[in-house]
């Protein structure tokens, strides 16, 4: 999936506290035996932590609404800002933006296309199985409501808007000619955010984006072996 400069179409936690317990003069405490299910205090089955693989691996087991607005924080190898999204302006971008971030997708991902004056792109999972899971989980067009000026944030797509998956870019200038391409930004930087955006290593240009085949093949050891200057996410979490 590559957005392109130049082409007409462009590809471009924890689980519920369990009731305390608590124990009275008279209060005994029984063990169940091997086997048995544990029950909180008050006879409730403690329900087991959510396996984060499991999600990861599976695209419409966490799949839902997002809020109507919140902040989502990266943390990358050049520093942090925030991204603020509105439902409003992409419901179904948003809402698998959304979904993304809460089950922990951009954690070690790369930012592996950075050209510049145009965008910087992510959004390949360093876990070769976790990219094969996504690889066909598209989300439905969404109507271009916001303008792709610069410090936006928008999914990526294979030529179609129907292609949208997992991979996103930020606008690095105004780039409005992408509206009518149909491309729907979902977010915008805080501002001074895309100070920090700015930063990512460059130089590589289109090198990596023209293997992106092998990339999902062979995940972050590709980038660890081959491109070592590649700028990474290290976190992405909702934070309001």
């Amino acid at each position: 999936m590559v957005l392109s400069a130049t082409a007409s179409t462009l590809a471009c936690g924890a689980p519920p506290a369990a009731d305390p317990l608590v124990l009275g003069r008279a209060s005994t405490v029984t063990v169940p035996p091997p086997g048995a299910e544990e029950t909180g205090a008050r006879g409730r089955a403690v329900e087991p932590a959510p396996d984060p693989r499991a999600l990861l691996l599976d695209p419409s087991s966490s799949a839902g609404p997002a809020p109507e607005s919140f902040r989502v924080r990266f943390e990358t190898t050049k520093g942090a800002f925030d991204v603020r999204c509105e439902r409003a302006w992409a419901p179904n971008g948003v809402d698998r933006f959304h979904q993304l971030v809460r089950i922990g997708f951009f954690r070690d991902v790369a930012v592996f296309r950075v050209v510049r004056g145009f965008v910087a792109q992510f959004g390949i999972h360093g876990d070769p199985a976790v990219s094969r899971a996504w690889r066909d989980a598209e989300i439905p067009a969404d109507e271009v409501k916001r303008s792709n000026v610069a410090g936006s944030l928008t999914f990526a797509m294979a030529g179609r808007p129907t292609s949208r998956t997992t991979q996103l870019f930020f606008n690095l200038v105004d780039n409005e000619r992408l509206d009518e391409m149909g491309f729907a930004p979902v977010c915008e930087i805080v501002p001074p955010g895309l100070d920090v955006v700015g930063l990512f290593f460059d130089d590589y240009g289109e090198q990596v984006s023209r293997q992106q085949g092998r990339f999902q093949d062979e995940g972050n050891e590709l980038v660890r072996r081959d491109f070592p200057e590649l700028d990474i996410i290290l976190d992405a979490r909702v934070v309001e």
